[in-house]
């Protein structure tokens, strides 16, 4: 930090160097240090470290800020594509205004039994709607019904359909209402070479540049966790 310090001030731009977290890492334990988790997020957060693929939990900063921002917002209802096991919904749920409807989609009965044990035992299963079937077919569904009623949506599902749920997360988006993309870092693939990229970054890096040229949205893309894109509907 002292070098990093000394380096601006000899007239180096932030944005040269990059940010604190991403050149000191072994800050981040002090960043989950201060999110304020109540102790039915650490619980579920400690269980899901013990099950399989539990890279695929959104990181607890992630997860706390979105239930923020659910708050900060004053979000009625919020759509979250991609539910695994339940961590992040636990997040929003409990930060929420009581009165908010929250629409889990998940292919995954088995995933997603342990995030509504938790939401239960949090006293938040109540204001959760779990779908398991396709993305795509439910988000129709709502379309004919709940289209430009909601506050806020996270998109964390597959990686192939990310175009698609966006576009269709804009179309049940309010006008202000706020769509959160995980993921659109990448791990770094987002850097590779055209050539190189599989189909997942290929899929991300097409949304990234259509998101950043998107006329019909506001957006800011947040170093926070594997990068989530922050968009806001015009």
């Amino acid at each position: 930090l002292r070098t990093n310090t000394t380096t601006m001030s000899l007239g180096v731009a932030k944005h040269e160097v990059g940010t604190t977290l991403g050149a000191n890492p072994s800050l981040y334990p002090y960043v989950i240090d201060h999110i304020a988790e109540v102790p039915s997020q650490i619980a579920l957060r400690e269980e899901i470290v013990k099950k399989e693929r539990s890279m695929m939990m959104g990181s607890p900063d992630e997860a706390q800020f979105l239930g923020w921002l659910a708050a900060t917002i004053n979000a009625r209802r919020i759509l979250e594509v991609g539910v695994f096991r339940g961590s992040t919904m636990l997040s929003m749920a409990l930060m929420s205004h009581p009165d908010c409807k929250l629409v889990g989609l998940d292919v995954s009965e088995e995933f997603t039994q342990l995030g509504k044990e938790a939401w239960e035992k949090a006293g938040v299963a109540h204001k959760i709607a779990l779908h398991i079937a396709p993305a795509l077919e439910t988000m129709d569904k709502l379309l004919t019904t709940e289209r430009g009623t909601y506050d806020l949506a996270f998109i964390d599902a597959d990686k192939v359909n990310y175009i698609a749920y966006y576009e269709k997360c804009l179309e049940l988006l309010r006008p202000g209402g706020v769509i959160a993309v995980d993921n659109v870092l990448w791990g770094g693939e987002v850097m590779l070479p055209a050539k190189d990229q599989d189909i997942h970054t290929e899929t991300i890096v097409k949304l990234n540049e259509i998101i950043k040229n998107d006329k019909r949205v506001s957006a800011v893309l947040l170093p926070i966790a594997d990068g989530a894109y922050m968009v806001r509907k015009l």
